[in-house]
């Protein structure tokens, strides 16, 4: 099928690759110890930075306030201060501007009809799960300013874990249109492929969150070494280093660390299982392609995690696990797409030359 890319649907595509960016950056942000240099939240006159010494030696003031000043960086200058604090300003900066791209065009696209009222609804939530991210992620650094230098793990996590939620909602509308010129269309689980692919969907959600776990709690600092850790296989104390024992399972750092790293391994054979599924199972060759770039994703994923650990988290090599991590999720994103839709052939009034004024970009 020729498939042509109408201006909404570019818009969403960017969306899904500002959302991407926003996580990486987020990710040197934290790796860089700059995510809460900025101690207020000031959506509107945060826009501009500190001018003049006055005005430095007034942030700074309030900076050194805080648990990370005065228990990690106790000491800091000014100019060391100002380094930190241009990190997340432009972190906080790349949100509004990611706010501004979702929002304005959304409202042009509404008023000028290419959006259909009728189908708002899922732009509507979009702009709201954004504003949604921002209020988690100010909520993270709060949890960080109180009394100890560090965010909270689990508001780190659910901040990553929306992030995902919005990227899959925006690329899941793209692909919509991209393919059926319509933002809301029948699903239907297929057996085979179709159901792995969900199961495989699930298992990464999973092995994400872990990776939040880890990042929050720093957890990939616990041991350097792989396959064992501090000499073994599986470490004593999993389970007992808090109690109730499941507590350990998102509180201890050693466990979480384990878990996340073992874990990839299912995540791997899920993805081998999904390819043996596509191969006994009638599939487009997109779908076929898509198996095999999972294939050779959890590869490099799983590659680059063990180097991230061996040698203890250096920053372009965390950087880049978690880029393909995005990537992962993406192309799992578009599997599910593929495989859980109807057929064209089975709702033909969802094709793109079955909907009045494609052609005109308006929906």
């Amino acid at each position: 099928m020729n498939r042509s890319v109408d201006a909404v649907t570019r818009w969403l595509f960017v969306v899904c690759g500002l959302v991407m960016l926003m996580v990486v950056v987020g990710g040197y942000v934290r790796l860089a110890r700059a995510g809460l240099a900025i101690v207020e939240w000031n959506v509107i006159t945060g826009i501009i930075p500190p001018i003049g010494e006055e005005a430095w030696q007034a942030e700074f003031a309030k900076y050194q306030q805080s648990p990370e000043y005065q228990k990690v960086n106790y000491g800091m200058t000014l100019e060391e201060y100002k380094r930190i604090y241009y990190i997340e300003y432009f972190h906080r900066l790349l949100a509004r501007i990611a706010g501004l791209v979702v929002v304005v065009p959304f409202l042009y696209f509404l008023w000028r009809g290419h959006i259909a009222r009728q189908h708002a609804k899922v732009y509507v939530a979009i702009v709201l799960l954004f504003g949604l991210q921002g209020t988690v992620g100010w909520l993270m650094v709060k949890s960080g300013l109180v009394d100890r230098p560090s965010v909270s793990h689990m508001r780190l996590t659910v901040h990553l874990l929306l992030a995902l939620l919005i990227l899959a909602l925006t690329l899941w509308t793209a692909l919509n249109r991209l393919y059926y010129a319509h933002e809301l269309v029948p699903v239907r689980v297929r057996p085979g492929p179709g159901r792995v692919a969900l199961v495989l969907l699930g298992v990464l959600v999973v092995q994400i969150a872990y990776g939040g776990f880890v990042a929050g709690l720093k957890a990939g600092h616990v041991s350097n070494t792989w396959p064992l850790m501090f000499g073994s296989l599986v470490p004593p104390g999993l389970l007992s280093a808090v109690q109730p024992w499941w507590l350990n399972l998102v509180e201890t750092p050693v466990t979480i660390h384990f878990i996340h790293r073992w874990f990839a391994f299912v995540v791997a054979a899920v993805v081998v299982w999904f390819n043996v599924a596509v191969r006994r199972a009638p599939t487009t060759p997109e779908v076929r392609r898509g198996g095999l770039a999972l294939l050779g994703l959890v590869g490099v994923q799983i590659l680059l995690g063990i180097l991230v650990v061996v040698f203890n988290v250096p920053l372009p090599l965390a950087l880049a696990h978690q880029a393909v991590a995005l990537l992962l999720f993406a192309v799992t994103i578009f599997l599910n797409h593929r495989l859980l839709h109807v057929a064209p052939d089975e709702a033909p009034s969802l094709r793109r030359e079955a909907v009045p004024g494609y052609a005109s970009g308006k929906t």
